[in-house]
């Protein structure tokens, strides 16, 4: 195969890819709507009380037991550096698996499933930052609302912090 045609037949790959559909959970952290790729949620539970843990980052929560297995909660809006109130009864815990690692996350309320074309969503401006993680890997438009489709990985506090 020469050049031209490897070149023809990654282009019709990446038009491929580029129109395919994503399906993200949306969710809601205060005034601002967030989502996650759905194949990374294992489940959505009820608020239920952390058990806090000594010199732990203080955007970790604390750990729940699930179902026997100690597992870690991220209070999302501090680890996004947002404003956020106290977890009521309203609160929920996403479940979110990432490679193999299971962990919490904390948010006010989840709000949709959303099935959009990859190929709308749009990277987040360039901003000058303080050096932090990039937890933005998109921003999708749907209606009148913007919604920041956030990126997993770096989100996710390192295993050695979610656990001191």
């Amino acid at each position: 195969m020469d050049n031209m045609e490897n070149a023809s037949i990654n282009t019709i790959q990446d038009e491929r890819v580029d129109q395919s559909d994503i399906e993200l959970l949306s969710f809601r952290i205060g005034d601002h709507e967030y989502s996650v790729n759905i194949m990374s949620v294992r489940e959505i539970r009820g608020w239920t009380r952390a058990t806090s843990l000594p010199h732990a980052p203080r955007y970790v929560h604390g750990v729940i037991n699930l179902r026997g297995t100690v597992l870690p909660v991220v209070d999302l809006a501090k680890r996004l550096g947002l404003d956020t109130d106290e977890p009521s009864e309203r609160s929920v815990i996403i479940v979110i698996d990432y490679e193999d690692r299971t962990v919490g996350v904390r948010v006010d309320a989840v709000s949709d499933i959303l099935s959009v074309a990859v190929n709308t969503m749009q990277p987040p401006p360039e901003m000058l930052s303080d050096g932090s993680e990039k937890f933005v890997q998109g921003l999708i438009v749907i209606d009148d609302r913007m919604v920041r489709v956030l990126d997993i990985e770096t989100v996710l506090p390192p295993e050695d912090e979610a656990t001191a």
